[in-house]
Order: structure tokens, then C-alpha cells, then sequence
């Protein structure tokens, strides 16, 4: 089973892919260069978890549980490196697609799946 999944860019769509996966029992490396957007990322995730909180749809507890399971970085090789999956979901710039996967195919272990 994969453990740890990379998500690369933590704008609206990764942080909805991290969400769901560190929901989903997953441990979850956000990657971004931004710090600034890295922590609204988990403010966003947060907000998430709380409205499914309202909805009765997970406990309290299993908001901390998916909270818990996501770590942010700022580094592409840090973040990836022991990364089972890696979903690159960053702004749609083929330039900077074609640089992040070749970062990655070098970053990831050798059997890590890449995704976009």
C-alpha cells in the first residue's frame, strides 16, 4: 500500500488532493515554494475539515488525525524523497511542468509512481 504521497503546488487543486488523501489515512508532503501559501494551504484544509465537522460528516478527532498526517515543504527533493506517489498540480505552465518532472524523476525513489 503507499504510505506517503508528494502533492507539488498547494494552490486550490493540491491542497484538495492533499485533503483527500491525509483524510484518507495518507501521509501527505505538500510541496510549494511559497511559505505564505503553504500555511493558507493548511488554513484552507482546515476550514474544509471544519465544514465536514458542521455537516456531521467526520469528528473532531479525525480532523486532527488528517491535519497530523500532512507535512508541508519547500524543497522538491526534500518533499519527494521517499514519496510512493508524487501528483504535480502546480499553475499550468507546460515550461515549468517539463522542470518539476524531471526534478522529481530525480528526487522520488526509483518505484515512485509520478502523476500530474
Amino acid at each position: 500500500m503507499l504510505q506517503t504521497i508528494a502533492v507539488i503546488g498547494s494552490g486550490t487543486m493540491g491542497n484538495g488532493i492533499a485533503h483527500l488523501f491525509a483524510q484518507s489515512g495518507y501521509n501527505v508532503h505538500l510541496i510549494d515554494i511559497s511559505a505564505a501559501q503553504l500555511e493558507k494551504a493548511l488554513l484552507t484544509i482546515g476550514k474544509n475539515l471544519d465544514r465536514q465537522i458542521a455537516k456531521g460528516i467526520i469528528t473532531d478527532e479525525q480532523k486532527k488525525n488528517a491535519l497530523s498526517r500532512i507535512r508541508t515543504f519547500q524543497d522538491i527533493e526534500q518533499g519527494a524523497a521517499s514519496a510512493a506517489l508524487a501528483i504535480e498540480a502546480a499553475t499550468e505552465n507546460t515550461d515549468l511542468k517539463l522542470s518539476l518532472f524531471a526534478r522529481l524523476d530525480k528526487a522520488a525513489p526509483p518505484k515512485c509512481i509520478l502523476a500530474s
